[in-house]
């Protein structure tokens, strides 16, 4: 297998001029939207909702693939809500996953997820694959945990693209 590059990308932070700019500058030839709802509230990030970020990618010669299979079910979401909650932290301002949210998103995705079914979805020439969620910090973000998986299954470098 080739080697690929993996970076991280969330929405916050950005605008739409700013967002594409970096996705071109990392070079990225694969968008792989890893969210359970594509849509983001408010006209601040409306680029980022599905149709309109897809649209925007073909544009710019990038292969948009969307895996549900790797965003945070309900359940899941719900234990970082409840962590959230008894920090008084903001969805926005978090700056960390719980540990309980590591768990179960650890327990319900990726003990089962394969890693080799995400890169046999890629292009042959697939070089730089961005996984894409919304918050600012990787770090606050499932996004990370799922390039994890993948730099430790094949070795890859991953670097976060911070607004």
């Amino acid at each position: 297998m080739k080697k690929i590059k993996i970076i991280t990308i969330g929405v916050y932070g950005f605008n739409e001029n700013s967002f594409f700019r970096a996705l071109c500058k990392a070079e990225v030839d694969t968008f792989c939207d890893i969210r359970s709802r594509r849509g983001v509230r408010g006209a601040t990030y409306a680029f980022a909702n599905s149709k309109r970020l897809q649209a925007r990618l073909t544009e710019l010669g990038i292969r948009y693939i969307y895996r549900k299979d790797l965003a945070p079910t309900q359940t899941v979401r719900e234990k970082q809500a409840a962590a959230d909650k008894a920090t008084k932290t903001t969805k926005r301002k978090r700056t960390e996953l719980g540990e309980a949210f590591i768990e179960a998103y650890h327990t319900e995705c990726l003990d089962t997820f394969d890693a080799q079914s995400l890169f046999d979805e890629l292009e042959s020439d697939a070089q730089v694959v961005a996984l894409f969620c919304v918050e600012t910090a990787p770090e606050a973000c499932h996004r990370s945990l799922v390039a994890d998986k993948l730099a430790e299954t094949f070795d890859l470098e991953v670097e976060d693209i911070l607004p």
